[in-house]
């Protein structure tokens, strides 16, 4: 048992609901809360609630009836504070009982009444159709026609006779249509009542707090507890200045988080928090097994006349790879989070108090935003694509990592189009891309290719050689570091030799990125200055055979 006194604070106490067992004498006191504080995970929520009442002395079980029924019942979690020594004793939860309603036998008298009313409607029904019968039938039998004797009857007659028959047929299609019409009406209101005298299911959960004051006192409880239909995305904004012959570059980066939840219940006005805390992945890492690599069993021989003719043969195990995962005005600013660093996690706190319907949708908060001195880049890989890309990268200096999400990109005040930000903890270079750079033109052209297509090359000569030239001109009037990469083929048989030859500008750069093979050409180009890059490699093979050139996967 855990105690409060003195207004001292308690820890959280939680005894298994199977263990739970009121105190003899203990009073049912119900009590309301209100969601107070909330910190949602990428892959879930805690959420505390705030309970207040004036606590009888002695023994009482607190009964609150407003809890969603999507909470981890083995999270739930109380402390508090009181003006007494107070005893926090067995929490559990339960469905509320479904409840039917108060005035059922007032529901069944009008559902009675309903259905008798909706009878007599059928009887006007009955009749309306028997009256249209007797006019059709009247009509049949006397034709307008004819007299007793067979003789023609004046006109006039023949008229009225018709219209007689036409008036009966139409007020009995009238008065039918009222009835069916009066019936579907009653029809509604009793599939109503139906619904309101039915017991409903529980909405909501109902959770016990045993507690033993030792003296009546004030008290505030705090129940925390976890939800899984909640999550926050990271969202960013960024917003490149390139800068000018007097003025550097410089980089604005805004963290966003977009939360949403469906938990059953509103947080209305409370404090929250985002974290970078997986709580959904457990605590440990997963347990590998034994990789075993054997010949495969022998098939065992069948006996003669077995009832089967079919030879069973072992499959092959195979090695599976593990799975993968204005004029003068102050500029209004938006309201940034409050950073609490860990060593294993970080917590952004919102300013403020917010409000996130379970019904909302997705609500997206500013939590940082940080200005960045980048290296700019323009990038290009022409064997690919000759556009220019320009680039921005900087080391990541926060605590808080970056994690992966949608990227909002704006260059010089235009939006540019949106990427995504991959993983970055702190002083992982990040490189972002801000779309073509026009100014900056980019030509390959081939000198020299055997003939045969660019994918495939079935030859008999053992020698493919090939070379290239690529020509940068920088069309800025200031000067810019650009990075031209391409591919040198790359072999996995020793019998296929691959070489750059001596016509080829030393790269400045190799396996790029821990590319096989991908070369990179980095330089500062001076305004309108032009540039040219040779570019030649060999493959040999045997004459024999042929080589097909993939790119990896």
């Amino acid at each position: 048992m855990r105690t409060i006194a003195n207004h001292l604070a308690t820890t959280g106490l939680v005894l298994l609901a199977a263990l739970a067992v009121t105190p003899v004498g203990a009073a049912n006191l119900d009590v309301t809360s209100a969601v107070d504080a909330v910190t949602v995970y990428p892959d879930g929520a805690s959420v505390t609630r705030v309970i207040e009442l004036d606590l009888p002395a002695g023994d009482n079980t607190l009964v609150a009836k407003d809890f969603p029924l999507t909470l981890d019942a083995t999270s739930l979690r109380v402390e508090g504070e009181a003006g007494t020594r107070l005893t926090i004793g067995a929490i559990d939860t339960r469905p509320p009982r479904p409840v039917p309603p108060a005035n059922l036998s007032e529901i069944d008298r009008r559902i009675e009444a309903l259905r008798d009313e909706r009878a007599n409607w059928q009887g006007a029904v009955a009749a309306a159709e028997a009256r249209r019968k007797f006019a059709e039938r009247f009509a049949e039998a006397s034709p307008a026609g004819l007299g007793e004797k067979g003789e023609a009857r004046p006109l006039s007659e023949w008229r009225a006779a018709f219209a007689a028959v036409s008036e009966e047929v139409a007020a009995a299609d009238t008065a039918i249509r009222d009835a069916q019409r009066k019936q579907r009406e009653i029809d509604r209101e009793i599939a109503r009542l139906e619904s309101d005298r039915a017991v409903k299911p529980p909405a909501r959960l109902e959770v016990r707090i045993d507690l033993a004051a030792q003296a009546a006192t004030r008290a505030k409880l705090r129940v925390t507890y976890s939800v899984r239909n909640a999550r926050w995305t990271p969202l960013y904004d960024a917003r490149l200045d390139t800068g000018a012959k007097d003025r550097k570059p410089a980089l604005e980066l805004v963290r966003r988080a977009e939360i949403a939840q469906t938990t059953g219940e509103d947080w209305s006005n409370v404090t929250l928090g985002v974290s970078t805390a997986r709580t959904a992945r457990g605590g440990n890492a997963p347990d590998l097994k034994s990789l075993i690599v054997q010949y495969p069993q022998l098939p065992r021989p069948m006996a003669a006349g077995s009832a089967s003719d079919t030879a069973y043969r072992a499959e092959p195990r195979s090695m599976a790879a593990p799975p993968p995962q204005l004029a003068k005005r102050e500029r209004a600013e938006e309201q940034e989070a409050a950073v609490e660093a860990s060593g294993f996690q970080v917590t952004f706190r919102i300013p403020g108090r917010v409000s996130i319907g379970a019904a909302d949708g997705a609500k997206s908060l500013r939590i940082s935003m940080a200005t960045i001195a980048p290296d700019l880049v323009v990038r290009s890989a022409p064997v690919l694509d000759p556009t220019a890309f320009l680039e921005a990268s900087f080391k990541q200096a926060e605590d808080a990592p970056l994690l992966p999400g949608r990227v909002s990109i704006y260059r010089d005040g235009a939006f540019v189009g949106r990427g995504q930000m991959a993983a970055a903890g702190k002083d992982e270079t990040v490189r972002l891309g801000f779309g073509a750079d026009d100014k900056v033109k980019i030509e390959r052209t081939v000198l020299k290719r055997n003939e045969g297509s660019a994918g495939l090359i079935v030859t008999t000569s053992k020698t493919d050689e090939r070379s290239f030239k690529t020509s940068v001109r920088n069309g800025h009037d200031f000067p810019i570091r650009i990075a031209i990469e391409d591919q040198l083929p790359v072999s996995e048989n020793e019998e296929i030799v691959v070489e750059m030859l001596p016509s080829t500008t030393p790269p400045t750069a190799t396996n790029l990125r821990d590319r096989r093979g991908v070369l990179e050409w980095a330089f500062e180009a001076k305004a309108g200055e032009v540039k040219d890059i040779g570019f030649a490699w060999r493959v040999k093979w045997p004459k024999d055979k042929g080589v097909v050139m993939t790119p990896a996967g």
